[in-house]
This record gives structure tokens, sequence and C-alpha cells, in this order.
């Protein structure tokens, strides 16, 4: 097959696509590689700032569209695939659309579908946008609100998630927020993770507990990283004999990736109820994710047996507690460590994703 995919998160497209060409098929990924993420990808489409880059951005993708005709498949990463107004994607989109076989839609990360599920359906108990019935009103929460409500973007959302082949979920949580309103053209796959070569199962250092976190500058009150930061730190200060911290903030992939290494936790994502692409990167190299994985998470994949991520609630109080457990128990880390690296492997291999994708689109 021919397959395009456009636009980028968390590295999904990049592994997808390594998945895909290891099986013969033709595929480029067009993106900006996640803004300063830098993933992998064939055709560069990232803007340089201001009205300029803007302007530049059209150009270039005005000169790329014959490139992007004739394939099976166009994947868009997000309703927002490319680094333009919404208003602006109506073209592109329909262009794919006409030059194409089939497109489909990934719902991999915001979008209406999600902020109106957490906003207005309340389909989960907690998530970036509401803890119970109380509505987050921190900056970011708000912004996303105000863009994906009432405008130009939940109109461009709605066209394509109307006249698209299919919609593929990636997590839980945005599963049972398209499955609403699309239960005959919504399917969920895991996301792809290619295994390490080689992993540990063994404490990196027995006198220590090793804990890695991940910090976006921008994102930090909004994915809850700064209650994990508060409680992690409130933990070293108490068994500072007992542990290390190690931080990461706003870095490339590759050097996140570097820094990761050695670690026996990682604590991410507090108001997920499913691992993302960074938690299951680490799962599988043997590193233990404090963080979420709520019961409907294992449900939806139909997992019985392995249990290997420590789950919290939204609250710094769940995160001290977990924390302070996992601290005074390091008899489990072992254990926790082998069936992470086997839940990613049952779950989340790049190849079995693969395959699950090409089922889907060949339907």
């Amino acid at each position: 097959m021919k397959i395009l995919l456009i636009g980028e998160y968390s590295n999904v497209h990049a592994t997808l696509a390594e998945g895909l060409r290891s099986m013969g098929h033709k595929v480029t990924v067009v993106s900006n590689g996640d803004f300063w993420k830098n993933y992998p990808r064939d055709i560069d489409v990232s803007r340089r700032p201001g009205k300029r880059g803007g302007f530049l951005l059209m150009a270039k993708l005005c000169l790329l569209l014959p490139k992007m005709r004739g394939y099976d498949v166009v994947q868009l990463i997000n309703p927002m695939f490319f680094e333009l107004k919404a208003e602006r994607l109506f073209f592109f989109y329909d262009y794919l659309r006409k030059h194409n076989r089939k497109v489909f839609l990934g719902a991999f990360g915001m979008d209406t579908f999600w902020v109106q599920g957490c906003i207005h359906d309340r389909l989960l108990r907690y998530s970036d946008f509401n803890i119970g019935d109380n509505l987050r009103t921190d900056a970011e929460a708000m912004k996303y609100r105000n863009d994906w409500l009432g405008t130009a973007k939940e109109r461009l959302n709605r066209h394509i998630a109307d006249t698209c082949d299919g919609i593929i979920t990636g997590l839980y949580e945005y599963h049972v927020c398209y499955h609403r309103y699309y239960p005959d053209k919504t399917t969920y796959i895991p996301l792809p993770i290619k295994m390490p070569e080689t992993y540990s199962t063994d404490r990196v250092k027995k006198s220590k507990v090793v804990f890695f976190i991940g910090i976006n500058r921008e994102r930090s009150a909004y994915k809850g990283t700064d209650i994990m930061l508060q409680a992690v730190k409130a933990i070293q200060q108490k068994y500072s004999h007992r542990m290390k911290l190690s931080i990461a903030e706003s870095v490339p992939f590759a050097t996140y990736q570097q820094l990761m290494e050695g670690s026996d936790a990682i604590l991410d994502q507090l108001y997920s109820y499913t691992p993302s692409m960074n938690s299951l990167l680490a799962m599988s190299k043997g590193i233990i994710v404090i963080g979420g994985g709520e019961p409907e998470n294992y449900e939806l994949i139909h997992e019985t047996e392995l249990r290997p991520i420590i789950n919290v609630e939204p609250t710094y109080e769940s995160v001290y507690q977990q924390l302070e457990q996992f601290l005074l128990h390091p008899e489990l880390i072992p254990l926790l460590k082998q069936q992470s690296v086997d839940y990613v492997r049952r779950h989340h291999d790049y190849l079995a994703v693969a395959r699950q994708y090409l089922t889907l689109w060949t339907k």
C-alpha cells in the first residue's frame, strides 16, 4: 500500500511508519516533528514564527500538494494537521479527500470531541478539563475550551469527522468521546512502540530508587506535572537516603530518551486513564509508570492478568501516598518492571499495531 501520514504527536506516526515499511509498504510522513520534540519525518512542514512564517508554510504546502495525491490511505494526526488557521485547513482536507482513496482521522490529542466529552458530556471521572463535577479553570484549560468550542476549529473537526472514512483513537479517553457520536466509524488501536533490543528488570542502584519526571514548561499545570513534581520533591526531602530524582525539562526526544535511561520509575500524565507514548516507551525499557492506569484502560484491551501501572488519582495526596508506598516496598520493583515490559510487548508492539491499522484501512 501507499500510505501518507500527516502530522505528529509523541512519535506515533514515525513509529507506525517504521512498522509499515518493514512489511513492504511505501510510507511518507509529513510533519513538523511535534515542535521542539523533533521526531523523525520524511517531509518537514515546520512553521517559522509570525505572519511571514504562516505565509511561507502556506506556499510550501501548496507546492507539496501534487506529492500528496494518489495514496491508498491518508491519516491525519489531528484536525489541525498543519500549523495554519483552521479556516485554511478546509481546503487542504478537501483536496486530500478528492485526490486520495481513503482518509482517516486520528484521535490522539486535543480536539473538539475531547473537550466536549470532558466538559459537557462528563464521560470521565476526571480529565484535563474536569475533576468530578468541578471544571478546571486554569489558563491552559480555558484556552483549549475557547479554541475548540464554537470556533472554526470545531467546524473543521466536525467536517472531517463527518466525511472521513474512519476515526482511529489511541487512548481510552479519546475513544469514549468519539464513540459516543460515531460508533460505526470509531476504532481503538493501541499506540505503537518499538521494543528495545535490551531492557532491565533489576534495580539500577541497589541503595536508591531512581525516579524520573519529564516537564513540558508550557503544559506543566495542564498535565498535572506540577502536582507530581511537588509530591516527588516532598518524598525526596523525607527519604533522601532512599531515592534519587532525575528531571528533564522541555528537551528533544533523543535527549529525553537518554535522560530516562537508568530509572526505576517515571511519573507521567496525572489526569490520564491510560499510559501515553512516553509512558509506554518507559515501560518497554523496564521502567515502572506512576500515572494513568485505570480499570477502564485494562478492560478496553481485555487485559486480565498484568497490572504494571501504579495508578494515581489526580491529587497531591494520592501521588504522595503511592510514591511513599512504592519507595517503602522496593521488593516489588522487579515484578512490576517485568510486567511493564510484558504489557507493552503484548499490546503495543509496533508491528502488531501496524497490522491492526492495515486490517482497518483495507476493510
